[in-house]
């Protein structure tokens, strides 16, 4: 058996590997198990997840190409840290085009579509419950609220902004801003606020309800920052 054969065998499980870790990854650097800034070793994660090095490789390559992770001269990868300037400009981006969305939503989502992201939010509602109102953990895609809204906009652009290169990044800081708040409490009913806003084909009330929310969201963040930015300079 050639090479050339061993490699086109294993490449198929490998690429499966590569997902599975890709996603897990994801979902740990989403929560803050991998913290923004943490360098990345391949050896740990190798050992954490229990594969080899080959798809390991693979899954980081997909991750620095979701912006997930970056890799800079002399450091090595890390998991990327936004600074407060870079975070409010794309809270800011989101504001209006997450507007925008949802407001085409309010005129292009069929009534089955409004109904199954009711249904969400009726499993988001227990999660938060089971979890006290500590946290509001979205998975991505379909299972993601936000995403939901701009796919129900039928416009493709608005999903090629806001469902690509930035999207797990800005999934990140949602979460990780929304612990130990009351944010996830509030952030649920705003959910549900919008929802009834595009249920009732009221363009112009959903739109302004979603630039709303993700200003309260932009407002949090800017709020925890400059508290922490403060706990540091007092520190000093």
């Amino acid at each position: 058996m050639t090479d050339t054969n061993v490699s086109q065998i294993f490449q198929p499980e490998s690429r499966t590997l590569a997902d599975r870790v890709c996603e897990q990854i994801i979902t740990a650097i989403v929560k803050g198990e991998i913290p923004p800034g943490q360098k990345i070793s391949e050896a740990e994660l190798a050992r954490i997840y229990g594969i080899s090095r080959g798809p390991l490789r693979e899954a980081i390559r997909r991750l620095e190409g979701l912006r997930l992770i970056e890799r800079k001269p002399h450091i090595g990868a890390r998991v990327v840290q936004l600074s407060l300037k870079e975070l409010v400009e794309i809270y800011r981006v989101r504001e209006a085009l997450e507007g925008m969305a949802c407001r085409l939503a309010a005129e292009n989502m069929s009534d089955d579509e409004i109904e199954s992201l009711r249904a969400l939010l009726f499993v988001h509602e227990q999660s938060v419950k089971e979890l006290d109102g500590r946290s509001y953990f979205q998975k991505e895609g379909d299972l993601d609220f936000h995403y939901r809204i701009v796919n129900g906009s039928k416009n493709s652009k608005l999903l090629e902004v806001l469902g690509g290169d930035l999207y797990h990044l800005v999934r990140m800081y949602r979460y990780q801003f929304s612990v130990s708040s009351s944010r996830p409490q509030r952030a649920l009913k705003e959910h549900h606020q919008i929802l009834d806003a595009i249920a009732a084909r009221d363009p112009e009330l959903a739109e302004m309800l979603m630039r709303r929310h993700i200003g309260a969201a932009r407002k949090n963040i800017e709020q925890k920052l400059n508290t922490a930015l403060e706990g540091d300079n007092n520190g000093k």
